[in-house]
């Protein structure tokens, strides 16, 4: 029960899951990439998509499932999310090349990845919500696709310890409800044995 308490990400960590359940997954169109992030100082090889726990150094791994994006030149992006849409954000709301640019705190040049592999490293230093975006062009017809792919930094979800709060007093109060009814029935039974 301690380990549940003091370890609710265990718990809730993305991993295991098929390609119709996983919240990593990016469209690119009718196109398909994977997300991922890691904090190898301070959470060694966990994996994280919806989230990134902490401030400090992220490493953002994008994975092209669809392999039509390795003749593609792909920009990738990461912005504040200025506009505050969090979880809700879409491409549409990012404005203007100008409020792209401005609110741009990471940006990798447009280049082709053959292998299927964009790796970037970034050093996180305000708490918050963060909106990634892909713009992937193809290179024959110059038709230009885009994703985006919202995530928080440094954000703590007082909903997963008070769940896992939850969990583990509901336990003990079983254990509880469970030793001292075993201990009253065999009260019970040598207060009846001595009469």
């Amino acid at each position: 029960m301690l380990l549940v308490t003091l370890s609710p990400s265990l718990v809730f960590a993305h991993g295991g899951v098929s390609i119709e359940d996983d919240k990593c997954i990016m469209k690119v169109s009718n196109m398909t990439a994977h997300f991922t992030g890691y904090q190898p100082e301070v959470r060694a090889t966990q994996q994280f998509c919806e989230d990134i726990p902490e401030l400090g150094r992220a490493i953002i791994v994008i994975d092209y499932i669809s392999s039509e994006l390795r003749q593609m030149n792909v920009e990738v992006r990461v912005l504040r999310d200025v506009k505050n849409r969090e979880a809700a954000g879409r491409y549409e709301d990012l404005g203007t090349q100008q409020e792209i640019d401005a609110a741009t705190v990471v940006k990798m040049a447009p280049s082709v990845y053959p292998r299927g592999t964009v790796t970037f490293d970034h050093q996180f230093v305000q708490p918050g919500w963060y909106i990634g975006m892909l713009t992937a062009t193809d290179l024959k017809t110059g038709v230009v696709h885009h994703s985006v792919f919202p995530f928080k930094v440094g954000v703590l979800q007082y909903g997963r310890y008070v769940i896992a709060f939850l969990f583990s007093f509901g336990l003990a109060g079983l254990a509880y409800y469970l030793t001292s009814r075993k201990y009253r029935a065999s009260g019970k039974q040598a207060s009846g044995g001595n009469l």
